[in-house]
């Protein structure tokens, strides 16, 4: 028999001491701070501030999804994604959503709806992603960024729920996709959608 949770959090909050920066990079800014935690002790914590992100779930009017394939440096692998990309310093979360499938795909999108954020890496890093779902796409042409090399294909919704179960698709984001999109698709999530020029 499950169990609410008990009311209030502060037996479980860490109350920052002190803090030392550790890195400055081109979008990473990586701390070290001292924490107080519950029982009184001190303890260390590292962490990643990330400016946020984005990702986009589009879908073409036959249902086909539109996807990436990126190599990602850390994990040393080509994954499967939906197009994704981090804020720019003061953008708008669908601004941001909107340049980024141009950019990456080519495809812009006449209809949005927010679905929701998601935390990827909570242990040491600050960043979320919002997920947008976008449809109605018309088709252009794509603008990478310097040094950016990605394939942009199509595939079905049962594909890629087949590539999530079979470990094909490990990436976080692109497994939370999938998530909302099964439940959106079943009726049980709902999304408000803006139409380009009214929201």
């Amino acid at each position: 028999m499950s169990q609410a949770p008990p009311p209030g959090d502060e037996h479980l909050i860490e109350v920052p001491l002190a803090s030392t920066e550790l890195l400055r990079g081109h979008f990473l800014h990586a701390f070290r701070d001292t924490v107080r935690l519950p029982d009184g002790r001190d303890a260390s914590r590292e962490y990643v501030v990330h400016p946020g992100a984005v990702m986009i779930i589009a879908e073409l009017p036959d249902g086909q999804l539109v996807l990436e394939r990126q190599y990602r440096y850390p994990v040393k692998s080509v994954m499967i994604e939906f197009p994704a990309g981090k804020l720019d310093a003061g953008e708008a979360s669908l601004d941001c959503a909107r340049r980024e499938l141009l950019e990456e795909t080519g495809y812009s999108a006449r209809q949005w709806a927010r679905a929701g954020v998601l935390h990827p890496v909570i242990a040491y890093s600050t960043e979320f992603i919002d997920i947008w779902f976008a449809r109605d796409l018309q088709a252009g042409e794509r603008k990478l960024d310097e040094g950016e090399f990605l394939d942009v294909f199509t595939a079905s919704a049962q594909d890629l729920l087949a590539w999530c179960r079979d470990g094909r698709v490990t990436d976080a984001k692109t497994l939370t996709g999938m998530l909302w999109l099964e439940n959106v698709r079943s009726g049980a999530w709902t999304l408000d959608w803006l139409s380009e020029g009214l929201g």
